[in-house]
């Protein structure tokens, strides 16, 4: 009697085959359930704001309701109002019209006062010569004092410079200051005879020079003369550079 030979399974073969097999299985498993969980997590967000109106009470919805529709009615609102506005500004119509002619209105007044824009309408031309060289900056400046106290609109004052005759704006800074070959007005040499060129009633500015004890007999006391020119129509063409203020704001 031989020994039986031992009987040979296919148990070995077949735990190599299962073993990969299954290892993939799990990995495919695994990626599935992630697909899953992200699936929930967008899910679960983007129902998140119905969760919170599903669970809210009905006052509360009433309450959420009516805040849309009062938002709702007060952009309607603003939409109608900026397309009114925005009609009269393109078509030049209604308030809109008058209010931009008002601007430049002020605009073209405020340019006068400040210098900066030309002017012209009736006034008077003032003209001090200086032969001996004895009329100071002061009795120019009460000139001019004398002027705007009268009611003068514009004014410029002339005088000779080394290139011919130069024009200064005279407005609320304006400077005179003695010197050596005249007078300095706002940093700007000037040499007798000086001319003031002045915008306003014809009558009242030329009275305002000649009253006693005035303009006029300062000059003659010191040795110039004067002389005034009324005229239907003067021009006042020197401008006034502006300065941005060092320390003075806006209230």
């Amino acid at each position: 009697m031989t020994p039986q030979e031992p009987v040979r399974t296919s148990r070995g073969p077949l735990r190599r085959l299962l073993t990969p097999r299954a290892r993939r299985v799990d990995v495919l498993v695994a990626a599935l359930l992630a697909l899953l969980g992200f699936g929930l997590a967008v899910q679960v967000r983007s129902t998140q704001g119905d969760a919170l109106l599903t669970s809210a009470r009905p006052q509360d919805l009433v309450q959420i309701l009516d805040e849309l529709n009062n938002r709702g009615e007060r952009l309607r609102d603003e939409v109608d109002s900026l397309t009114a506005t925005q009609q009269r500004l393109t078509s030049g119509s209604g308030s809109a019209a008058s209010a931009l002619a008002d601007a430049r209105r002020r605009t073209q007044v405020l340019g006068v006062l400040a210098g900066t824009l030309p002017a012209s309408g009736p006034g008077i031309r003032v003209t001090i010569a200086d032969p001996k060289g004895q009329v100071s900056a002061s009795v120019l400046l009460d000139a001019m004092e004398e002027l705007r106290n009268a009611g003068a609109e514009a004014m410029q004052v002339e005088g000779a410079g080394d290139a011919g005759t130069v024009a200064v704006r005279v407005v609320a800074s304006t400077a005179f200051v003695d010197s050596t070959s005249g007078v300095v007005v706002d940093g700007v040499q000037l040499g007798s005879p000086y001319r003031f060129v002045v915008i306003g009633d014809p009558a009242t500015l030329a009275g305002a020079l000649v009253i006693p004890g005035g303009v006029d007999d300062t000059v003659r006391n010191q040795g110039g003369t004067i002389d005034v020119a009324r005229a239907e129509q003067v021009r006042v063409s020197a401008l006034h550079r502006l300065v941005a203020p060092r320390y003075a704001r806006p209230q």
